[in-house]
């Protein structure tokens, strides 16, 4: 009877024996749709050791996570940076109470991230019209009206060397006449050219007696 006994709690003990850890619960639920995710939490049937999560978009990008921390039945996961909308995949591994590792994923949502995806996509185009607006009085005002400010610049330093050239040619009396030579000073009217020699006076002198 004792043997039949023992039989019994050997043949009900045995599948609970053999069978491995799982996975009682999760944040976020598997399937759930949430406005965002800070923190991954796993919860175990049992204590588990060497905790691996990893997180992917729909795409197949991984998003980068903190380290995994496991304690006892639990491992928590840090999500540093804020998720677009869409659909991700906690994908996890650890090893078990057992010694035997398991795996798998959970499947989840992001909501509120699309309208405003869609909101950005449709102000995008207004800008580069604004923008050629505000360009277009900056280049009318840089093109001077058609004649570039150096050409200018270049018609009065000839009109002023021009005129340089002119008021010397006037102060040095043109190119023919010799420069600083002073003009001859007029006759005065009714002067005689030379004094006249007193008439009768003879050239030698006169003898006295």
């Amino acid at each position: 009877m004792a043997v039949i006994g023992c039989g019994l709690f050997l043949a009900a003990t045995a599948p609970a024996a053999l069978a491995h850890d799982s996975l009682k619960s999760s944040s976020p639920p598997k399937g759930a749709t949430v406005s965002g995710v800070q923190t991954i939490e796993l919860e175990y049937s049992s204590r588990v050791r060497f905790p691996l999560v990893v997180l992917r978009t729909a795409a197949g990008k991984t998003i980068q996570l903190g380290e995994p921390q496991a304690d006892g039945p639990k491992v928590r996961t840090a999500v540093p940076s804020r998720l677009a909308g869409g659909p991700y995949v906690i994908a996890w591994r650890v090893v078990s109470s057992d010694g035997h590792p398991i795996e798998g994923e959970i499947p989840f949502t992001v909501k509120g991230a699309a309208g405003t995806t869609a909101s950005a996509t449709e102000a995008a185009p207004a800008a580069p019209a604004t923008s050629a607006e505000g360009t277009r009085p900056a280049a009318a005002a840089q093109d001077g009206g058609g004649i570039p400010g150096w050409l200018w610049g270049g018609l009065a330093a000839l009109v002023v060397v021009g005129l340089a050239i002119w008021l010397l040619s006037r102060r040095t009396g043109g190119p023919d006449e010799p420069a600083g030579q002073p003009e001859a000073p007029a006759q005065p009217a009714g002067q005689p050219d030379a004094p006249a020699e007193a008439a009768g006076q003879p050239d030698g002198p006169i003898g006295r007696t």
